[in-house]
């Protein structure tokens, strides 16, 4: 009970600094518009093909159904209740509310929602936020690997980021890690009565970054996150730029790209950084050597993508709120 009130009260804390963020989310669309220059700009939206918006859209309802589905699997994976599979979508879509925190720490939400509603430990189920987001990561990596051949921009970065990953799934794998990780728990006087939810956490992460299981979760990223390549594909060419098999490549390495930067960057929901990358690499790489181009598609794919996740996030949140507790 202790966990479930300190938990709430920063999920709280998160709920109040949310306008604040959605007002940040604001300015920077409107200087990206200003940017590109407004009327510009205008005119470049005026002009896309909007009977694409619905593809583009389903789109990106398609790399939801699909991490939906990864959760799913987690939650097996950690041995956790039998959630009914609507209860189980809602508490997954909520999480997307919460996308613009920084470093979407606001997605521990769906942590806290197990806890309060079905009384899954957060130490059990947190692991499954940072497989999200590795994995993830890793099928983003893997999205953006032909464009890096091909451009050569942003290899060191994109290095690290991947570097970094294969030493944290290496560590979860070893039992002299963990080992080594409690028996040090045990002899601080400050952490020894929390040894319990150290120990749940690193078993829930030795299940999750398993080979077998790490190898399942990246090919599903694949196909969800290259479901939103494709659909800025689509932004492209909906606004002019002529259809070709480079530019599903540029568009491919362009949002992964943007998208890792804006994760690593620790920003609420990449702000400015994602939205900076986007329109400076369709410049760059000259996919669009129109600035009002590169602004409308870059406002474009960050609607339809982030501000429409975060609007599904919030009714998934409202309905779960009216359902009664388990």
């Amino acid at each position: 009970m202790a966990e479930a009130v300190v938990e709430s009260g920063r999920l709280d804390q998160l709920r109040r600094r949310l306008p604040l963020w959605l007002a940040l989310g604001a300015a920077v669309a409107l200087a990206v518009g200003v940017l590109g220059d407004a009327p510009k700009v205008g005119a470049a939206l005026a002009g896309f093909r909007w009977q694409l918006l619905p593809i583009v859209l389903g789109l990106t309802l398609l790399n939801y159904g699909i991490r939906f589905v990864k959760w799913q699997l987690y939650l097996r994976l950690i041995g956790a209740p039998a959630v009914p599979r609507d209860e189980s979508a809602l508490i997954f879509f909520s999480g997307l509310s919460m996308t613009m925190t920084p470093g979407k720490v606001g997605e521990w939400l769906k942590s806290y929602l197990l806890l309060r509603r079905w009384g899954v430990p957060l130490g059990t189920s947190a692991p499954i936020i940072l497989a999200e987001r590795l994995t993830d990561g890793v099928a983003m990596l893997l999205l953006a690997l032909g464009g890096l051949l091909a451009y050569g921009v942003g290899r060191e970065l994109v290095g690290l980021i991947a570097l970094g990953a294969l030493v944290f799934v290496v560590l979860t794998q070893l039992p002299a890690v963990r080992d080594g990780l409690l028996g040090l728990a045990e002899r601080l006087p400050f952490a020894r009565e929390r040894v319990h939810h150290l120990r749940d956490f690193l078993e829930s992460a030795r299940r999750l970054f398993s080979p077998p299981a790490l190898l399942l979760a990246v090919l599903m990223g694949l196909v969800s996150w290259g479901g939103e390549c494709v659909a800025f594909y689509f932004v492209l060419t909906g606004l002019g730029v002529p259809e070709s098999s480079e530019l599903l490549l540029q568009a491919a390495f362009i949002l992964a790209t943007s998208s890792l930067v804006g994760s690593v960057s620790m920003l609420p929901g990449g702000l400015a950084v994602a939205e900076g990358s986007i329109a400076g690499m369709l410049l760059f790489l000259r996919v669009t050597g129109e600035p009002a181009v590169a602004a409308a598609a870059t406002l474009l794919i960050r609607f339809c993508t982030l501000w429409f996740g975060v609007g599904v996030g919030v009714v998934a949140l409202i309905l779960l709120g009216r359902r009664p507790q388990p």
